[in-house]
Order: C-alpha cells, then structure tokens, then sequence
C-alpha cells in the first residue's frame, strides 16, 4: 500500500468553504496518487479557529473552545472525503472538550466505509500543560483494519517506549507532530525512529509547518514528513522509507509492504520486538577514585 504523510501548512480562513476546498484539496493530491492512508499533523485543526477571528484566534483558551466547537463539522467533512476518495485519513489533531473537564488533544481516524474513532494524546508537553491546560485523554487504541493493524502516538507520546511498547503488535503507528523548533522536530523524530527500531514496524511522522502571528499556540512550525523503519532486511539501511524537504508543505509518500513487516520480525538479522522482556537491568555503584 501507499502512504501519504502530510508537511501541513496553516491558512487564515475567512469561510467554512474554505477550509472545506483546502481539505479536499490535500485529499484528492493525495488519493490521486494512490495513497491509501493519508496522515495530518498535530494541531492542525487550531486554523479553524481563525474563523471566529483575530481575537478569538489569537487567545489560547477561547481559541480551544473555537475549534472543539468545530469538530462535529470537521469529522462529517473528513468522514465524507474518507468515502468519496476510498481513503483511510488520520485528520489533524484538536483540543477536544468532552465532557465537564479540560479539553484533551485529539486525533480521528476515518474510514471508507464511514467507520471512525479517536487517540487522544497520553502525556502533555510543558506548553499543554503550564500554559494551555491540555488534559490527558483516554487510553491507547490498536485499530484493526484492512491496512493493517494501526497504532497512534500523538508527537511527544512517540518519545516514551513503553508507550511505544504498548502497541508492539501495531504494524504502522502513525506519529502526527506540531514542533516549534528543530530541536523538537528530531526529538519526535528521533522518538519516531526508535519505536520503528523496537517494535519492528513502519512509523509515519507529520508535522506542522510555517508561521502564523495570528495565534499563540502554533505560531511558529518547524518539521516536514518522514516515513521510518527498521534498518533490516527488506528495508533500506538508514531507517528511512521516505522523508521530506524541511518546513515545504506538501506530502510525503512511501510504499510500505506488510510482508516485509511480518518477515522482519520473524526472522530478521536482529529481534528487537521479541527481546524486550530480557531487559532485567542490575545496576551497580561503582566508585572509580581517580575519578572521583
């Protein structure tokens, strides 16, 4: 099959419409060449809040409860693209109020055959938690589908193997990321690649790109899409299936073959996924006097 990872740019919205023509836009490049799974970023959703304006887009909290106002909207848009293209599509993440707490960070995932649910995000960076006030959502999902089994690892979330080591049986886990700064941009991708080493899956990482001085969460973007492995046999030697320009919006595409997965893990050079429980680390104190 064929994946789509998306570099994904923010735009001012002055209509639903529009927003509408961009998100069919990004499907139809995509699905027209012949991507099967499509995967939007972190975050990518907070451009809806431009639609009730500069004030509202430009507070975090007002601007939280402008784009959870949203989503029914937006997964009716994205559940319709799903089945017109024949697309599975993870959409942009967005905080997401449920209930009577705080808001949890959010990402859907459609079908073409209507079908849909979530991943919310597990642990909150220091900005979600100190200054946006994101609450930790609901638990880990494997999502059983005809690309496979699916597993979803909300940016930072990809930094923590045992959140990692939780979906070991997923054969993608999709990783849609929202980074400030190129340090953060390799931390998830780096995160990326060692669940993708671990785990003896395919990891497909999407960023959030571009400035936008009209809000304070996602004011400045860097990233671009990559689609990693482990560096084994059947697949290329530096953990990569495909990767991006830096910070150019647009997709980034791979062939990704379940085969190659299952024979990996059955009988790869080395067995990563099959030796995690052989970590029994017995650590020492030893004092070195020359040293010390």
């Amino acid at each position: 099959m064929k994946v789509a990872t998306a570099a994904y740019d923010l735009d001012w919205l002055d209509s639903w419409a529009q927003y509408e023509d961009k998100l069919n836009r990004w499907v139809a490049e995509a699905a027209g060449q012949g991507a099967e799974l499509l995967v939007f970023p972190e975050y990518g959703a907070m451009e809806l809040s431009t639609l009730e304006g500069t004030d509202v887009a430009g507070d975090l909290e007002r601007s939280i409860r402008a784009v959870s106002d949203r989503m029914v909207d937006a997964q009716a848009l994205h559940q319709r693209l799903a089945r017109e293209y024949g697309t599975c599509i993870l959409g942009a993440s967005a905080p997401v109020v449920d209930g009577q707490g705080r808001p949890v960070n959010r990402a859907a995932l459609y079908a073409p055959d209507g079908q849909q649910d979530h991943q919310d995000k597990q642990i909150m960076t220091r900005f979600e938690r100190e200054a946006w006030d994101i609450a930790p959502g609901g638990p880990l999902k494997l999502f059983d589908t005809k690309l496979g089994k699916i597993g979803v690892l909300i940016c930072y979330d990809s930094e923590f193997p045992l959140l990692g080591r939780a979906l070991s049986d997923a054969d993608l886990i999709l990783v849609p990321s929202c980074t400030e700064a190129l340090s953060g941009y390799w931390r998830v991708r780096i995160g990326a690649m060692a669940r993708a080493l671990e785990n003896q899956c395919v990891t497909v990482m999407a960023s959030l790109v571009g400035s936008n001085g009209w809000s304070e969460a996602v004011d400045m973007n860097t990233g671009t899409g990559g689609i990693f492995c482990p560096p084994d046999k059947g697949f290329p030697g530096t953990g990569v299936l495909a990767e991006g320009q830096l910070n150019q919006p647009g997709w980034t595409y791979a062939d990704i073959d379940l085969s190659a997965i299952a024979e990996v893990r059955a009988d790869g050079h080395v067995l990563n996924r099959t030796h995690w429980d052989e970590q029994t680390p017995r650590v020492e104190s030893v004092t070195i006097s020359a040293l010390s």
